[in-house]
């Protein structure tokens, strides 16, 4: 697949990489590692980055803006995003053809050519294999590329804290780490707090709610979030606080946006992305996402999340 992909890279003069909504550092971090591997390999190719920029992501790349016009005769590939509705830019449809490249469960596989590795860390972690495969064969890896790459592998593995963290996992991190970029600037701007962000953080800690079964929930209301000063974007921030929780099993942030109620949820071993597909989600067997529209619902999501900690 890694040669398919190569080739079609090859046959077309503009590439344009999307990659899902609300993103993280694994979205940007594959989707600009990419873009920016293949113009340093392909420099008479127009090479664009799209979709809804992230303000708190603003420090790993700036995404371009583009007319329809660029998607005529374009390869469109999307990196980290398992189902096409949390695509972002509805406009990847209007390319020639179109390439996914993720690391979720392949419950939707669209596009023309797939590339799906759930034994891989991040996306980030499959495009460094990508240019490990191709390096022989015309693709040049930047400094740049790199520093975007090893910001994508350390979110998705929470600081190679998380149990997909492989022996290859390290081993790209420990190649990303030669090139040229300040990983201490890197982590900085990954992990540093706004101080509103950290009286959340505060707060989440002493008012989330912890059941017998092993299973915590936050809940953030809007009134909550504007207290703060926080954006829900933020507060997503905070989800994997309580992990060190001794006695936690699985745990949910209910975020409330205008339009919906986000659910993240988190666990140290139950699986729960068969819950978050429930409620209109998806993702990892450990870490998933979901939508409800109503505080309602909320019981029902934990009474499933105790049912999957119990079995």
């Amino acid at each position: 697949m890694r040669q398919e992909i190569l080739n079609e890279i090859k046959q077309y003069d503009t590439i344009i990489i999307h990659r899902h909504v609300r993103p993280d550092p694994d979205a940007y971090g594959s989707q600009g590692g990419l873009a920016e591997i293949l113009k340093a390999s392909f420099p008479e190719k127009t090479i664009y980055t799209v979709g809804k920029e992230e303000p708190s992501l603003n420090y790993l790349r700036r995404l371009d803006q583009i007319e329809d016009e660029a998607y005529k005769g374009a390869l469109v590939i999307v990196c980290d995003t398992a189902n096409a509705e949390r695509i972002c830019d509805e406009r990847y449809h209007l390319g020639q053809k179109l390439i996914k490249i993720d690391h979720h469960p392949n419950e939707d596989p669209y596009g023309d050519l797939l590339w799906v590795d759930t034994t891989a860390s991040s996306v980030s972690e499959m495009i460094y294999d990508f240019f490990l495969y191709g390096k022989d064969k015309g693709l040049k890896m930047s400094d740049e590329a790199a520093r975007l790459l090893f910001a994508g592998i350390v979110g998705d593995t929470g600081r190679f804290l998380y149990p997909s963290t492989s022996d290859k996992t390290f081993s790209h991190a420990g190649e990303l780490i030669h090139y040229h970029f300040s990983r201490t600037e890197l982590f900085d701007q990954m992990y540093e707090l706004p101080m509103n962000v950290v009286k959340l953080h505060g707060y989440v800690l002493q008012g989330f709610e912890m059941q017998d079964d092993g299973v915590a929930k936050v809940t953030l209301t809007k009134e909550q979030l504007s207290e703060f000063g926080v954006s829900p974007s933020e507060a997503s921030l905070l989800v994997s606080a309580l992990g060190h929780i001794a006695g936690i099993k699985a745990w949910v942030f209910f975020i409330e946006e205008d339009d919906q109620i986000r659910v993240r949820l988190r666990s140290k071993g139950p699986v729960i992305n068969g819950i978050a597909r429930k409620y209109r989600g998806g993702g990892h067997p450990l870490a998933a996402g979901a939508s409800i529209h109503s505080w309602d619902e909320v019981d029902t999501v934990i009474q499933d999340l105790i049912a999957a900690c119990q079995d």
